[in-house]
């Protein structure tokens, strides 16, 4: 990637340039779609990217609902939460993303958004605002404080600090006890009109250390000069509690995988066992090794 960069100083170009660059750069946010009932009774349904669940103990989540830029209105979500002080919030599924955008339509205060985007309602157990059904993640919620972000123009915000009181989760999303993300299907807002779908495709797992890895500076010269090996390649070498004692157990055990892998060639196999063969066949076996998790097997390759 090239070291050029652009500078941007907030104030110094247009607000609506820099809320999408903003939102480009802080990305992908999950979607919270906020249920409301304002005190003469109408529902509210609307979706905010700023969002985020930061506590659990008690589950705290907040919302960042923005006074609008165009009118310098403030959202219903906003006036129906200090007023009511309750709201219900609920993930957002790919097969909701067209509806999810309807409704982020600015409609009058006695429109309800489940009739205009055809989504429908579900009773809360403690509250009064309905829960989203299609939703397999909702959460009923208290309202706790706010924090004003200023209000002197449109654009600016607040932070709602929400309680998480009951949590219903959809069974068809679990899997042994857990949720299943692949099941789950979320989207997630990115910058200007673009959204992101965590499906199989995208969803991969990072096992972090159960320990305080060596890091990079106490990785060998021989790795760290690799023209092979990329920076997550070391990040993983460098994530073990220990340098390995050099195996010979552990090296045949590489030599018995590589040779079983539809991915191998004879030219890795020698690497592994000749050192005369070349540095990169041998960095080329240590990272299949790696992107096969034996991360032990690969360190008996590594040069000391």
């Amino acid at each position: 990637m090239s070291n050029s960069m652009t500078t941007i100083v907030p104030g110094a170009i247009p607000h609506k340039d820099l809320h999408q660059i903003l939102l480009s750069g802080v990305a992908p946010r999950p979607i919270a779609l906020v249920s409301t009932i304002s005190k003469n009774g109408i529902c509210n349904l609307s979706p905010y990217s700023f969002y985020n669940s930061f506590a659990s103990k008690p589950p705290i989540i907040a919302i960042g609902p923005a006074i609008s830029a165009a009118t310098g209105k403030i959202k219903d979500t906003y006036t129906n939460i200090i007023e009511t002080g309750e709201c219900t919030v609920n993930a957002v599924t790919f097969s909701m993303t067209e509806q999810i955008s309807l409704a982020s339509c600015e409609y009058e205060s006695i429109v309800d958004e489940f009739v205009k985007c055809g989504l429908h309602k579900q009773d809360s157990i403690l509250i009064k605002a309905p829960r989203v059904l299609e939703s397999p993640f909702q959460m009923e919620c208290v309202f706790i404080e706010t924090k004003e972000l200023g209000r002197d123009i449109g654009g600016n915000g607040n932070i709602m600090l929400l309680e998480v009181k009951k949590i219903h989760i959809s069974n068809d999303v679990i899997v042994d006890g857990n949720i299943d993300p692949v099941k789950l299907d979320l989207i997630a807002r990115m910058g200007y009109d673009f959204y992101c779908r965590a499906d199989a495709m995208s969803i991969f797992q990072v096992h972090k250390p159960k320990w305080n890895g060596i890091g990079f500076d106490a990785l060998p010269e021989d790795v760290l000069i690799s023209e092979v090996l990329c920076a997550s390649d070391l990040a993983i070498l460098a994530g073990v509690k220990e340098i390995p004692h050099i195996s010979v157990e552990y090296k045949a055990k590489a030599v018995e995988i590589l040779s079983n892998s539809d991915e191998t060639n004879q030219e890795i196999n020698l690497g592994l066992i000749f050192d005369s063969t070349s540095i990169a066949s041998r960095h080329n076996a240590i990272k299949r090794l790696l992107k096969m998790g034996f991360v032990h097997e690969a360190w008996s390759l590594i040069k000391r």
